[in-house]
């Protein structure tokens, strides 16, 4: 039997130390062909400039959260790249660390940390999931269910925009919390790309950016309903 071809996640590094680029690249390089390296960059515009040529998977994005206005490089990543934002820093600030998966970061993981917690975030962040710890994914849900709930006439108007499909995507993926997207995917009897792009359409409709964000707005609006989880459209 002919050996299953693997497809290495494209890893992306940012970082202002040259020190720490060649750090993660020989790290992340000793894992082929699981992941590998495509591009490393010691600042934001320039590796903006190379985005669509590199087509990462995952950008690894040294991040100074104690400079509020830098998430705003979150931003701009992803207006430009599909890939996910994971946040490496050496600053533990828990406050910082909810701006930065409010602008879209899909986790943080610390400088302090093994090679190996490293090297699990990028997998499980390209898999789909938050790489958040428990106290942090508490935080922003009570954010996000606050928010929702403050804006309760408005985020009714925004559910009637939500097609019959959306809403069994939205109730499946919400009663699966912390499921990667392509688990989620098998048990709906869809691909992972379909998956994907409900999402990512359900996501503008919403206001949310996130899995976090869908599960408070689902949970205030009770979306993840039984009753919901049924369409013979998907």
């Amino acid at each position: 039997m002919a050996d299953q071809i693997v497809t290495p996640i494209r890893v992306l590094l940012i970082d202002s130390h040259r020190i720490v680029l060649f750090g993660l690249e020989k790290l992340i390089d000793s894992q082929r062909p699981k992941m590998e390296v495509v591009g490393r960059f010691t600042n934001c515009s320039e590796a903006l400039s190379q985005m669509e040529r590199l087509s990462p998977d995952v950008i690894l994005l040294d991040l100074d959260l104690s400079i509020e206005n830098e998430v705003d490089i979150i931003l701009r990543l992803i207006a430009t790249s599909n890939a996910k934002v994971l946040v490496f820093t050496g600053l533990h600030h828990p406050v910082a660390y909810d701006r930065a998966i409010l602008a879209g970061a899909k986790g943080i993981v610390e400088k302090k940390e093994a090679e190996e917690t490293i090297l699990r975030a990028i997998e499980k962040v390209h898999e789909g999931q938050l790489w958040l710890d428990n106290a942090s994914i508490s935080r922003l849900i009570k954010f996000a269910h606050q928010k929702t709930a403050k804006n309760g006439n408005i985020g009714e108007k925004k559910l009637k925009t939500l097609t019959v499909r959306e809403r069994a995507v939205v109730a499946t993926v919400t009663s699966h919390a912390g499921v990667p997207c392509k688990v989620i995917a098998a048990t709906m009897n869809i691909s992972e790309r379909t998956l994907r792009n409900h999402l990512s359409a359900i996501y503008e409709k919403l206001g949310v950016t996130n899995r976090v964000g869908l599960w408070a707005y689902a949970h205030t609006h009770s979306l993840n309903k039984p009753s919901w989880r049924h369409s013979d459209s998907i």
